[in-house]
């Protein structure tokens, strides 16, 4: 039975010093509880551990699909199998991602749920927030699987240095620098691009914001409104949703990808890594791994399993089965009508009121920092973010 501990919120002063009142205050945010689960440092290796071993088979099973052109198995849209093709062979860095995971905690053990490896929410109350309660109440602030913030920015330096110490970034590669674009209607998304911005700022590169409609395209590279260009082009935007677009961006992203005049990030080849069809692909090259789940692209036999739309976010559409294939839970959303995948169903830890616990790892060149979501059976966006301390 997972157990919490109530703290003071984060008040709207220690808010301002830190620099979180400028993008909503946390105390006010009703999806961050007042609350910390106390983990051991053993439950936090662990985390660390799989997080890192999970990366690696991820990359194996994307040069499998690459190599054996499988992209439609994990329903590639067609106009960016260039674009995926260009940015793995290129080596294009992938600055961070977040697994979502099961277990972990309550002698359960880590299962694979997910890998949000393109644009991924949380990061804000990972790096900062949850790091912030520890503040709030008085608690050593080192006492928590957090180093977020530092490993996304030793991340962007490496965009320069490549596999050498991040810490070599030289002085004469600092006019280099990256636009920030978020969609105009999403105060979070445009808060955790500003948030990355700050990260790259701080790793040495200058900076700039523009709203994905401002930006500007062609064969010479990305432009703010201001006509400026940038040598990468961070956007807080899906490339599934890039790739349903009909406005010409693809071909023009294809253009600059192969000039090499602007680097996108995420790189393209993260969105193998998003489908949820990259389960069953893992799957069938680690089967005896403990961290994976069986998974197919048809019903599995006889056990309780999830059946979650390729590139669902959320909890959206996923529907809960028994081992008899009865309808246990569904959700609804916008991406019904997306092919599916069935996973085995796993048991997540849950507290006395039959709440339960969804674990994230983020992942910048290593597993550094972790974050609980509280939901029901199936975590949805109105799962509350709870922080971590280790004990």
């Amino acid at each position: 039975m997972v157990s919490t501990e109530k703290v003071n919120p984060i008040s709207l002063e220690l808010g301002e010093e830190l620099g979180i009142a400028d993008r909503g205050d946390p105390a006010q945010e009703s999806w961050v509880a007042d609350e910390l689960l106390v983990i051991s440092d053993h439950e936090a290796e662990a985390y660390r551990q799989a997080a890192n071993e999970l990366y690696d088979m991820y990359l194996e099973a994307a040069g499998q699909v690459i190599d054996n052109e499988r992209l439609h198995e994990l329903d590639i849209p067609f106009n960016l199998s260039s674009q995926i093709r260009q940015s793995w062979e290129q080596g294009d860095r992938h600055l961070f991602g977040r697994f979502d995971l099961a277990g972990g905690i309550d002698g359960l053990p880590i299962r694979l749920l997910g890998f949000n490896a393109d644009t991924t929410d949380a990061l804000f109350e990972t790096a900062l927030v949850q790091w912030a309660h520890l503040l709030a109440n008085g608690m050593d602030e080192d006492a928590q699987f957090n180093s977020v913030y530092a490993a996304i920015s030793d991340n962007f330096r490496r965009l320069v240095t490549g596999d050498d110490d991040p810490e070599s970034f030289p002085d004469h590669y600092q006019y280099q620098n990256i636009l920030f674009s978020s969609p105009d209607n999403s105060p979070e998304q445009e808060r955790d691009a500003l948030f990355l911005q700050q990260m790259a700022g701080d790793a040495g590169f200058s900076t700039g914001f523009c709203y994905l409609h401002e930006a500007a395209f062609s064969a010479d590279g990305v432009f703010d409104p201001e006509q400026t260009r940038f040598d990468y082009w961070f956007k807080l935007y899906p490339w599934e949703d890039i790739g349903l677009q009909s406005d010409g961006l693809t071909g023009l992203l294809d253009e600059i990808s192969q000039a090499r005049t602007g680097i996108v990030l995420n790189p393209a080849y993260t969105l193998l890594f998003q489908s949820k069809g990259m389960l069953r692909v893992l799957y069938e090259l680690f089967p005896d791994s403990p961290y994976l789940l069986a998974t197919d692209t048809q019903p599995l036999t006889n056990q309780p399993q999830a059946v979650k739309p390729m590139f669902g976010r959320h909890g959206a559409n996923i529907t809960l089965l028994d081992a008899a294939g009865h309808e246990i839970r569904a959700l609804g959303g916008d991406y019904g009508q997306q092919r599916k995948v069935y996973q085995a169903l796993a048991e997540l830890p849950q507290d006395e009121d039959g709440r339960s616990y969804q674990s994230s790892v983020f992942y910048a060149e290593g597993g550094c920092g972790l974050g609980f979501r509280r939901g029901w059976d199936i975590v949805n966006h109105l799962g509350r973010f709870v922080s971590h301390r280790i004990d």
